[in-house]
Order: structure tokens, then C-alpha cells, then sequence
């Protein structure tokens, strides 16, 4: 295919016969004639659904597939142009483009189906009845129930995905802050006092002695010297009871573990 055949625009009749003889010969060459010729087809179609963050590139490699599978599958010898029949497949390719790959997250085929539907009625009800149409307006329009228009409404949400890196707002200063910056981190702290917690429910164990040698040693952090000195006991007897209350301890908190995960 020489350099001037490339950018040779061709009158519509003249499109007619490049298909005929691509249906009769399934030419390579033929077809990257004809898939040139209506590539500004493809892109004028492509432009119409450009909406969000679906880039206009990406649905025109959607709809060259479209255009590849309406060369394919075209049949001149029935009575009807090649683009009346090639515009339904682009469209179709590039709707169920939209449908399938652009959510967020996933949700069902019907939710993708009705989705603009809703928006489509809603915009002329809006019209018609000169007020924002209400769930039972748009169900009964739609011919489905008020539940589902609510469902597809609140899953329609999950269309768009925020960023973690998306500016909420600004304080006074001008200093922004993203949503990561509310994304909550490990905190050791709370194992610490589910710890504290769970040591306080099993003192019960102990007797008065033991527990006041527990809290002083323990929770006033006093020396055992220092907690026989309070207590008036010598340090051999402190340490003796301490191993007692510890002994107890440990088999209470053994017990209430065991509790928790039955």
C-alpha cells in the first residue's frame, strides 16, 4: 500500500466497493485501508462517552475493536451500509467497556445496567415534572421497585474510587491534609491496656497481703526492700509472697483466655 492510498480520503461509494471486495477476499491490506478510513468514525463515537477518569484514548482502542469485528462480521450482500451496521457494534463495544471495566469496585451486571438508566430518567422527570423526581417516580418510570433504585443508587457510589492522596481540606494556613492522613495506624497502647484490663479482673484471686505487695511492686514500682519497708515485712518474705501472687495470677489469667476463646 503505497504512502497515497494512506491519506486518501474515499467518497462513500467508494468505501462501498473497499468493503465488497474485503468481504469477498478478506484482504490484510484492504482491511488496515478501510480500519484508516474509519478511524475518525471511531474517535468522533469515542468522544461522546468521555465522562470521569475514562480517558478518550483508551475507549478508541475500544472502539477499533468494535470496528475490526463489524469488518468481519458485515454482510453486504444484505440491503444496509457498512456504518449503520458498524456504529451499533462500536457503541456496543465501548458501553460494555464502560460497564465492566470502570468500576471502583465490583458490584452486578443489573446495578451496571440500570445505573444510567436512573441518571437518564432522572434527568427527564427533573424536566417533566419541573422538581427532582422522587425513588417511587424513578421506579415506577423504570418499571422496577423503590428498593432496587435505592440499591443502585447507593452502589452507584462505588463508580469512582478515592485516592489515598486526595486533598480533603485546608486548614487556616493553607496546609492541606489527604485521606491517608485519617487512616488509623497500629497503636500498641490499647494491647497494653487490654493487658491492664484482663490483670484487673484477676486480682480477685489474691488475698488482701498479696494484692498491696502487687501494687506496690508492680504498679508503684517499688523495690521489694522498699514494699517490706511499707509494709513492715522483711525482703525474703515480700519476695516469697510476690512468687505466691504471681503463681495465682498467671493461672487466673490462663482461665479467663481459655473462657474467652470458648
Amino acid at each position: 500500500m503505497t504512502g497515497q492510498s494512506r491519506k486518501k480520503k474515499y467518497s462513500p461509494e467508494e468505501l462501498k466497493k473497499l468493503t465488497y471486495q474485503y468481504w469477498e477476499t478478506g484482504d490484510g491490506e484492504l482491511q488496515e485501508l478501510l480500519v484508516r478510513a474509519y478511524t475518525p468514525l471511531v474517535e468522533t463515537l469515542s468522544k461522546k462517552f468521555v465522562r470521569g477518569q475514562i480517558m478518550h484514548e483508551d475507549l478508541i482502542q475500544v472502539g477499533m475493536i468494535g470496528l475490526l469485528a463489524s469488518l468481519r462480521r458485515f454482510d453486504p450482500s444484505f440491503d444496509r451500509t457498512f456504518e449503520s451496521f458498524a456504529i451499533p457494534t462500536i457503541v456496543g463495544e465501548i458501553k460494555r467497556y464502560i460497564r465492566d471495566k470502570t468500576w471502583s469496585v465490583h458490584v452486578p451486571r443489573r446495578v451496571k445496567e440500570l445505573s444510567p438508566k436512573i441518571k437518564r430518567v432522572v434527568d427527564e422527570l427533573t424536566i417533566q415534572l419541573q422538581r427532582s423526581p422522587q425513588i417511587s417516580d424513578i421506579a415506577q418510570c423504570l418499571g422496577v421497585s423503590e428498593e432496587t433504585v435505592l440499591e443502585t443508587l447507593e452502589m452507584g457510589r462505588s463508580y469512582h474510587s478515592l485516592s489515598m492522596d486526595s486533598e480533603l481540606e485546608a486548614d487556616s494556613d493553607g496546609n492541606t491534609i489527604t485521606l491517608l492522613d485519617l487512616i488509623g495506624s497500629q497503636e500498641d497502647g490499647f494491647g497494653q491496656v487490654e493487658q491492664n484490663l484482663m490483670l484487673e479482673r484477676a486480682l480477685h484471686v489474691l488475698d488482701k497481703r498479696e494484692r498491696e505487695i502487687i501494687q506496690l511492686t508492680y504498679y508503684e514500682n517499688l523495690s521489694q526492700k522498699q514494699a517490706g519497708d511499707v509494709l513492715g515485712m522483711s525482703q525474703m518474705h515480700i519476695s516469697r509472697l510476690q512468687r505466691r501472687a504471681l503463681a495465682k495470677l498467671r493461672e487466673a489469667l490462663k482461665l479467663e483466655q481459655h473462657e474467652t476463646v470458648m
